[in-house]
């Protein structure tokens, strides 16, 4: 065999050894790439994504979408080409796996963990929207989960109403946390609560809850990779009563990167006219109920999506600007916000043509 063709078909046969050897390598590598967007004033599989009862609202055009980042599975594992193809590939992002699934976190963990994160944002993002329209809530601190195996378990439930801890009032959930740890591990802490049942039965027959509980729970040393302090075993929280009916109806979404967008599309329901003067407007971030704005991930990709979906302006949290605007999509505007009242107001600017005006984002 002549040696031109012997090291032809010596290289050949490298190269195919390599591509085998790619495609069986697992690499420690999860992808992402931009997802579906829902108009939050429109339909979704039949049904009205915003279901308002109890209060007048308005017709709404225009968009207001939220939009989603698609993500390997936890169980998935991606090979070596599967990962140099999402490298250079503009549409897709491969990231490390703990940086989707941090702690060996499974499927299932972090399905709930999203489930639960959407549906806290679905409540903030009514309690923002309702006081921007200066709507009043009604609101109280609540344990929200009891650790298994913990001082409180069997003593503390969750929905129980938490009224105050060692006397002391409590107006906040971070009070909850304040006030135990001002105790010494092997302390006791004495909480007092409305029990979750009782605070059921007063809501349902349109009652304020007066029976209380005082409940004394020793404290232990805390056993996570913070520092050590005394602690219950419970997570506080926030529950609210609003004055008429609210139902997000939207499935198979999870996590807290839509509160912005739904506040928008509540506060446009409630209003009479167009908040984006039947503008394409997009956008994503986390909102709490004071309608603070935060941060979320995979900002490149929604962005991405929201182009697609044909999105002129996408409402983007101040925090994820920079990233953003390092490869904002043709034709895509970028609108810094920082609270609902800032998204409200460069809504103003885009549906009276006011664009000059709108605080954009830049780089770095």
């Amino acid at each position: 065999m002549p040696r031109r063709t012997a090291t032809m078909l010596a290289s050949t046969l490298m190269l195919i050894a390599l591509l085998c050897a790619g495609v069986f390598i697992p690499v420690p590598y999860s992808e992402m790439s931009p997802g579906p967007t829902v108009n939050t004033l429109g339909d979704h599989d039949g049904e009205p994504v915003l279901q308002i009862s109890g209060h007048k609202t308005y017709e709404a055009s225009g968009h207001l979408n939220m939009t989603t980042v698609r993500v390997t599975s936890a169980e998935y594992r991606m090979n070596l080409v599967e990962a140099v193809y999402g490298w250079l590939a503009h549409d897709n992002r491969v990231v490390p796996h703990e940086t989707l699934y941090p702690d060996g976190k499974t499927e299932e963990e972090a399905t709930q963990e999203n489930a639960e994160e959407f549906s806290q944002s679905q409540e903030s993002a009514k309690v923002a929207a309702l006081k921007a329209l200066d709507i009043p809530v009604k609101s109280w601190v609540v344990v929200s989960a009891v650790v298994k195996d913990s001082p409180s378990q069997g003593r503390l439930h969750a929905g129980d109403v938490i009224k105050a801890v060692d006397g002391t009032t409590v107006k906040k959930p971070a009070d909850v946390a304040e006030l135990v740890t001002k105790h010494e591990p092997g302390q006791d802490t004495v909480f007092t609560i409305v029990p979750a049942k009782e605070q059921a039965a007063a809501e349902k027959e349109g009652r304020t809850a007066t029976k209380t509980q005082k409940i004394t729970i020793r404290t232990e040393t805390s056993q996570d990779a913070g520092a050590q302090r005394a602690v219950v075993g419970i997570s506080a929280g926030t529950d609210h009563t609003f004055p008429f009916e609210i139902d997000i109806k939207l499935a198979d979404v999870g996590g807290p990167s839509a509160g912005l967008m739904f506040a928008l599309g509540i506060y446009d329901k409630l209003t009479p006219g167009d908040l984006t003067g039947g503008k394409f407007v997009a956008g994503t971030g986390t909102i709490d109920d004071n309608g603070k704005v935060g941060p979320i991930g995979g900002i490149g990709m929604k962005t991405i999506g929201a182009h697609d979906k044909g999105a002129q302006y996408f409402l983007t949290p101040a925090d994820n600007c920079a990233a953003a605007a390092e490869d904002t999509p043709d034709g895509l505007t970028l609108v810094k916000v920082d609270t609902i009242d800032d998204a409200l107001g460069a809504l103003k600017d885009i549906r009276s043509g006011k664009t000059a005006d709108l605080p954009k984002c830049t780089q770095g």
